[in-house]
């Protein structure tokens, strides 16, 4: 344990698994109380046993980031519970996969709605209880699919990540005067079951990504987890309205 958010509350919505579980651990680690959110209280569960397991200190509220009536009680029960919310990692998302002609409109929106309107929404009611109380730090996950590049069939993936880089940086330039900074990370391919094609296991997933990436691997979640944190920390306090890509070169 470290204490380089000692005394901080930090928020994490897709908290459950994957990046936002390990960024949840790495907050709690240093310090932070960390509240997991996400529409799965079992795996909320889960990530609140694995940070009080390591003498971390984390509660769960179960949301959905479309939903703003949602989001609205995630901020205030909060906020009620710990005393503030200094710390934001809006990482909430899902896929949606297929080719632009062939979508289904369920899956389009979906896409959107998960991806780009539940960042907004989380940045609205955060911002607005930082605005109050004298700032604070949010951190957005975006993807290299996105803004940075384009993989056939990910296009309603890629359209609302690109929305997810551009809302950071206009309302990293809104809010930065009230104290409040806020970026965007856009990872690539990580080691997790997202990154796997249908039928593919780890050992497939590792020969495909030799030639697939410059780096010539996949990111762990330790890496991505690091670099949230440092976004969020003092260390990083002359960046505003950043996406930092970590993908391993393959947008570069």
């Amino acid at each position: 344990m470290t204490t380089r958010f000692t005394g901080k509350v930090a928020l994490v919505t897709g908290g459950g698994s994957g990046i936002g579980q390990a960024t949840a651990q790495a907050f709690a680690r240093e310090g932070a109380t960390v509240v997991v959110a996400g529409r799965s209280p079992q795996s909320l569960a889960q990530t609140v046993k694995l940070i009080q397991a390591e003498g971390g200190r984390a509660t769960a509220i179960t949301a959905d980031v479309t939903r703003p009536e949602d989001v609205a009680h995630l901020v205030a029960a909060t906020v009620a519970e710990h005393g503030g919310l200094h710390l934001a990692f809006n990482n909430a998302g899902v896929i949606g996969a297929g080719p632009v002609a062939d979508l289904d409109q369920d899956t389009w929106d979906r896409t959107l709605a998960v991806n780009l309107t539940g960042v907004w929404l989380s940045m609205k009611y955060e911002i607005a209880h930082m605005r109050a109380h004298g700032g604070g730090v949010i951190v957005n996950t975006a993807s290299n699919v996105g803004a940075s590049m384009r993989i056939p069939g990910l296009g309603a993936y890629a359209a609302a990540k690109a929305g997810v880089s551009a809302l950071t940086r206009t309302a990293a330039r809104e809010y930065i005067g009230d104290g409040i900074r806020i970026n965007a990370i856009s990872p690539g391919p990580l080691d997790t079951p997202m990154s796997l094609r249908p039928g593919e296991t780890d050992v497939d997933r590792s020969e495909r990504i030799k030639d697939a990436l410059p780096i010539g691997r996949v990111g762990s979640l330790e890496e991505v987890a690091a670099t949230v944190l440092w976004l969020a920390s003092p260390d990083a306090g002359f960046v505003v309205g950043h996406d930092l890509v970590l993908d391993g070169g393959a947008s570069a």
